[in-house]
């Protein structure tokens, strides 16, 4: 064992795991039923959990292909060539314990996943700083940051305020939310009287990724994720990426994994309305008027979904008061940015495949897909060209996609001058608001998994649970929650959740139950 996960055990650093109820059956009796509305992460988590268990599933998707935030859909470009598209870059990030398990259904081995080296920021105000390659256990990972970061030297930790900073090593599932959820992520980290340079570094392009600005971010929420992302977490901040599409690579050998457990996706057709039947259960209609019944429903759908969709329902609203109230209070992000370009030529040898951006007034991340992925290879071989995806994760309001692209290249400009040179064949772009808001003071409204409505339970990044997670691990998570939910309530075995460290390295512990 190395040196950085020895003192990591010794300070309770690993990964903890929620074992299966030992007393459930194997399988469900004979026609348990259930329709799960959206087919994304944590749509699909649920579904393929509760056929396993012989739950009868039916998956209703709105989009034409599966994936919500992580779909990927063909293109066709001027010069005839079919390309992949998708709703942006993600890092599988090495913690997403439970996501990874759902992945191994369809790829025991996880070869669809590569590598991506390093994690580094880059700045047009200072050099670029590597984050990937840290020792991956706290806290050797925290004290390596600070002996090695040049944003942050000994003099200036001498002039943070230090019991500011308690809160980011001691997150407490309640407490934590108690104490930070009513002040903002922008006002904790005022707080901790940083250098410029190291809240820019090391803190900004941080609490960006998760499609909130600062001031409207709660800073319980900041010291969750930094917990999950760096100081709760044994495996570091290292990721991988598929590196075929993401239609190929996942969501394909899901349906096909979910098929042979019985199951079907119904895609194309959106859920327009979800009723309480007389007797046990529920029936959900679909805008091409299709009607479907089943004892179990999950909405595993985004926020602006789940609120439409409640609004639609009146009946639902009516006999569950604490879901219309928490659903009708459930926040949206800002608009997030995502643009493809096929540029002639190529950026430097020497560049990240992936690197967060800092202190760019539109552009927050770069992704060069041509040395990532197999289709964008092949393309960029062919016409001895580049495909880079440039993100802007909370961006402006209404302002065109076509506009905020040109935005982000501009400034890629500042921090890559070779991109000038690059004449751009194409560009893919587009504006979408879909994320979850974290606004602060919201914690306590958000909903979590479990409702009032007998049978009907919730999934996705934005519903609440106290398991560590985040982004695409959150959307998993509550997935795989939802089914257990409806397996125990049948008598069937759960599935197993395996999560990184509970509470922070200074926090006073004390048990707390999954929502």
């Amino acid at each position: 064992m190395g040196l950085s996960r020895a003192v990591g055990r010794m300070f309770g650093v690993r990964a903890e795991v929620s074992p299966a109820d030992a007393t459930g059956t194997d399988q469900v009796a004979a026609g348990t039923d259930a329709l799960v509305v959206g087919g994304g992460i944590a749509g699909m988590s649920a579904a393929i959990v509760l056929a396993e268990r012989g739950v009868r599933v039916t998956v209703l998707e709105r989009a034409a292909q599966l994936g919500g935030r992580l779909a990927a859909w063909p293109e066709t470009l001027h010069d005839g060539t079919v390309q992949p598209v998708d709703h942006g870059f993600h890092a599988f990030f090495r913690q997403y314990y439970n996501w990874r398990s759902i992945l191994r259904r369809a790829d025991p081995a996880l070869g669809m996943l590569h590598p991506v080296d390093g994690y580094p920021v880059w700045s047009a105000q200072w050099p670029p700083e590597e984050f990937g390659r840290l020792p991956t256990t706290p806290p050797v990972n925290l004290l390596a940051l600070l002996l090695r970061s040049p944003s942050l030297r000994l003099r200036q930790l001498r002039e943070m305020d230090r019991a500011a900073a308690l809160p980011l090593l001691a997150f407490h599932p309640e407490r934590t939310y108690q104490d930070l959820d009513g002040r903002s992520a922008a006002d904790l980290l005022d707080s901790l009287r940083l250098p410029d340079r190291a809240r820019a570094m090391l803190f900004e392009v941080f609490s960006h990724s998760f499609f909130n600005h600062e001031r409207d971010m709660s800073a319980a929420e900041l010291v969750a994720s930094f917990h999950f992302y760096f100081l709760g977490n044994p495996e570091g901040l290292g990721f991988d990426a598929p590196d075929r599409d993401y239609d190929t690579a996942i969501w394909q050998p899901l349906q096909e994994h979910l098929r042979r457990h019985g199951g079907r996706v119904v895609t194309g057709d959106e859920v327009r309305g979800v009723t309480p039947r007389r007797a046990n259960g529920w029936q959900v209609r679909c805008a091409s008027g299709a009607a479907h019944t089943a004892r179990y429903v999950v909405l595993a759908v985004d926020p602006p979904a789940l609120r439409a969709l409640l609004a639609e329902s009146p009946r639902l609203a009516q006999d569950a008061p604490t879901l219309a109230d928490q659903v009708g209070g459930l926040g949206v992000g800002p608009p997030y940015a995502v643009a493809r370009f096929w540029l002639d030529g190529d950026v430097a040898a020497d560049r990240p495949v992936f690197c967060g951006v800092s202190r760019q007034p539109t552009l927050d991340s770069v992704t060069l897909y041509h040395r990532l992925e197999h289709q964008a290879r092949q393309w960029a071989q062919r016409h001895r060209g580049a495909v880079l995806e440039l993100h802007a994760y909370a961006c402006p309001e209404q302002v065109p996609a076509e506009v905020l692209a040109e935005r982000m290249r501009t400034e890629l400009v500042t921090l890559w001058p070779e991109v000038a040179a690059l004449p751009v064949r194409q560009v893919r772009a587009r504006v979408e608001a879909q994320a979850p808001a974290f606004a602060p003071g919201a914690a306590h409204r958000r909903p979590g998994v479990v409702t009032d409505a007998d049978g009907l339970f919730l999934a996705g990044d934005g519903i609440g649970t106290d398991v560590p997670s985040a982004l695409m691990e959150r959307a998993a998570v509550t997935g795989i929650l939802a089914a257990n939910h409806i397996l125990r309530r049948e008598g069937a075995a759960t599935e197993p959740l395996r999560a990184i460290r509970r509470y922070g390295l200074l926090a006073r512990t004390r048990s707390t139950a999954h929502r």
